[in-house]
């Protein structure tokens, strides 16, 4: 089969790899019907993460399911199916309390920009569609497997409630996919903090209400504006860096809640800093297999069209240019087919 492989930063080749195949008994084999290059595949790419030996990249995905391991008996060949990037059993206790991103014998997907893909933990891991969905809905259900689950992750971890404001920093997919989750969960405000037209249109499109241009302290400064001067009853953190956690623990009002899911880089929050904001802070990979059914849900009934945030699709032995795309911000998110 073919698929990519990073060898150093900047550096991302499609390549002649070897076949999957069933290792456990819990495994499963698909077809690839669609990825994409995630945001946070760029932090290797641009040397933020170290790369060490060249291996394969991805974890986002649907496909067809080609063969099954002996345990495997909710999803059969053939059948369209959607996964998360984190695999669990879906039957230790972290599974049961609904985190099975801390699954017991979780591990993260990485292989998933090929032809082909082993999933671990397939029994717990895979949700099989009714029947094959129509083309133009795969987009959306591969932003399930990912940005759309880590979005709403991100407002149930800040707490959105109906009648609520809620700050989304971060333009990227996940945010994107923040303003979405934000608007479904019943957020009367939702003020998306984003710098770039094409992306401020789609977060108003999604739901947004307010748009907010500045960073740092200005950004901080507009929204205490918007809310009265107090600031959010949710902020939803959807970057990763140091400036974009002090944006969001800065624009949240004293009582009210972050949700972080952006992975962290160079990230410390000062003990004081927190301890006198008396803002509640959770986060941490998203727990996706937990809402793969409502989603799909929404998904399948038009409810959400979060396949919006793909605005480049290329051929997979394209792979390499969405990847530059994503880097020079020509593209918020590059979907790939094989």
């Amino acid at each position: 089969m073919r698929g990519a492989v990073i060898h150093a930063p900047g550096d991302v080749r499609f390549e002649t790899l070897a076949d999957p195949k069933i290792s456990r008994p819990t495994d499963a084999i698909i077809r690839t019907v669609a990825t994409c290059v995630c945001g946070s595949d760029l932090w290797p790419y641009r040397g933020a993460e170290p790369i060490g030996d060249p291996h394969p990249m991805g974890h986002e995905y649907v496909g067809i399911v080609e063969e099954v391991g002996g345990e495997v008996t909710n999803v059969r060949p053939g059948q369209f199916v959607v996964g998360s990037f984190a695999t669990s059993d879906n039957t230790c206790a972290n599974c049961r309390n609904g985190w099975q991103s801390s699954c017991l014998n979780r591990e993260f997907m990485s292989t998933c920009q090929a032809d082909y893909v082993r999933i671990p933990n397939a029994h717990g891991t895979l949700v099989a569609t009714d029947e094959h969905p129509d083309a133009e809905v795969v987009p959306s259900l591969l932003a399930v497997s990912d940005v759309m689950g880590t979005g709403w992750y991100a407002a149930l971890a800040a707490e959105v409630k109906p009648g609520s404001t809620a700050v989304v920093v971060g333009d990227g997919a996940v945010g994107l996919c923040g303003v979405i989750a934000a608007k479904e969960l019943g957020a009367e405000r939702i003020i998306a903090m984003s710098r770039h037209e094409s992306r401020q249109k789609l977060a108003l499109e999604f739901g947004a209400t307010d748009i907010v241009s500045k960073r740092g302290d200005e950004g901080i400064a507009r929204v205490k504006d918007l809310t009265g001067g107090i600031g959010a009853d949710s902020v939803l953190e959807c970057v990763g860096t140091a400036e974009s956690m002090r944006q969001a623990l800065h624009s949240a009002r004293p009582g009210g809640n972050v949700g972080f899911v952006g992975v962290p880089h160079d990230v410390s929050v000062e003990g004081q800093e927190l301890f006198f904001s008396q803002v509640g802070l959770r986060g941490g990979p998203a727990p996706v297999r937990r809402y793969l059914p409502d989603l799909i849900d929404r998904v399948l009934s038009g409810r959400i069209n979060p396949g919006k945030v793909f605005d480049l699709t290329l051929p997979l032995d394209q792979v390499a240019e969405g990847y530059r795309a994503m880097d020079e911000r020509r593209a918020v998110k590059a979907l790939l087919k094989p």
